[in-house]
């Protein structure tokens, strides 16, 4: 399984940006992943930070299954010239009619429009080389720097949806409307 993994991702795709460069995530990335999911962080995120290292490998062992299935791509942002970790940035449910696009940086690199430019990216393979036509964004109300981030790709309000831990609005973003 593991040499299947390994063949797998030398075919996946690399991204790149002025200041970025996003891989799919592999087994090596996991520690610093890890280390950058904090409570603070995940207030605005559907789901809480893994309790161990152990926890988190179950989630990240099925994010290479399902890469190697072409279900979902986890990209690991990393600054171009320092290969600092900043951040994950995913296009996930490939095979819905309506895939989802979903990013955090890490809170150390938070105000630097980080999460835009590898949005961007994303959003932009997704369209150009995956051919979807639309992709979903749901994102916290109260997290203003993200609902910027899909606003200024040309994202709509499409609902607001209640979950556990906050209120959600779903944006979409059509492939005819992204602002390039």
């Amino acid at each position: 399984m593991e040499e299947l993994i390994q063949q797998t991702q030398s075919a996946l795709p690399t991204l790149q940006s002025k200041r970025l460069i996003l891989n799919c995530f592999k087994s090596a990335d996991a520690k610093e992943t890890y280390a950058s999911i904090t409570p603070s962080l995940t207030r605005f995120m559907a789901w809480d930070p893994p309790q161990s290292e152990q926890g988190f490998a179950t989630v990240w062992q099925n994010w290479l299954e399902n890469m190697t299935d072409y279900k979902e791509y986890v990209f690991v942002i990393r600054h171009i010239e320092t290969q600092e970790f900043i951040g994950l940035c995913g296009l996930h449910r490939l095979h819905d009619e309506i895939p989802e696009v979903g990013i955090w940086i890490r809170e150390t690199a938070h105000g630097h429009h980080y999460g835009h430019e590898a949005v961007h990216c994303v959003v932009a393979y997704a369209f150009n080389t995956l051919g979807l036509q639309v992709l979903s964004y749901p994102v916290a109300e109260e997290n203003w720097a993200s609902r910027k981030i899909a606003e200024r790709l040309g994202g709509k309000i499409i609902r607001y949806i209640d979950k556990p831990k906050y209120r959600a609005v779903m944006y979409e973003i059509f492939a005819e409307d992204f602002v390039f």
